[in-house]
């Protein structure tokens, strides 16, 4: 059991801070005291609110040298986004996890027409991911305790050497290894 901290709440409910990677960490802030939380500070913007939009992840990204997926997973970028559904969302968009970062802005600085379509795929992404109830994977549960269902909704995440389903696409998923986490993706397809 990897709990780290569990509350008991008074009406009776318990919530558990598990962790079996140790990537998080706890801390509790007053309300009113959460703009100045600096672990929060720097914390790009939720992408399911509405400050994340193709113009904003377009100035996020220029000049970015990096790679669009780990742009993506940067969370000075934008909150929040994992492996899984950046490798779902860059497939949906069409676009290569090896991109460079900076191409989704013009040299003015402008979104370009395929960032609206990234805005929009990792919205879809993510709303499609909370309604089945999240990923289960190993060890994620519901609230309910049930398990999530949107593993099985994957397109291309932990699908190597299978076929690609974008329509009208011949392209087999691959996975390498990029920036130390496992990607997903169909080169055919995926520019």
């Amino acid at each position: 059991m990897h709990d780290h901290v569990v509350f008991h709440m008074s009406s009776g409910a318990v919530v558990s801070f598990n962790d079996p990677r140790r990537f998080g960490s706890m801390h509790l802030v007053a309300r009113g005291e959460l703009d100045q939380e600096p672990l929060l500070r720097w914390l790009g913007p939720e992408p399911l609110g509405n400050a994340f939009d193709a113009a904003m992840l377009a100035q996020a990204c220029q000049g970015k040298k990096t790679s669009l997926k780990a742009a993506l997973l940067d969370q000075t970028v934008v909150a929040g986004l994992g492996n899984i559904y950046v490798c779902e969302a860059l497939n949906r968009s069409r676009l290569s996890p090896r991109r460079q970062a900076s191409t989704l802005a013009t040299r003015t600085g402008a979104p370009h027409p395929r960032t609206a379509l990234l805005v929009d795929s990792i919205k879809a992404v993510l709303n499609d991911a909370i309604k089945a109830g999240g990923s289960s994977l190993r060890d994620h549960r519901q609230t309910s305790g049930e398990l999530g269902m949107f593993q099985h909704n994957f397109r291309v995440y932990d699908r190597e050497g299978q076929r690609c389903p974008t329509p009208g696409c011949r392209g087999i998923i691959r996975r390498f290894t990029q920036n130390g986490r496992s990607t997903f993706f169909c080169r055919v397809c995926q520019k």
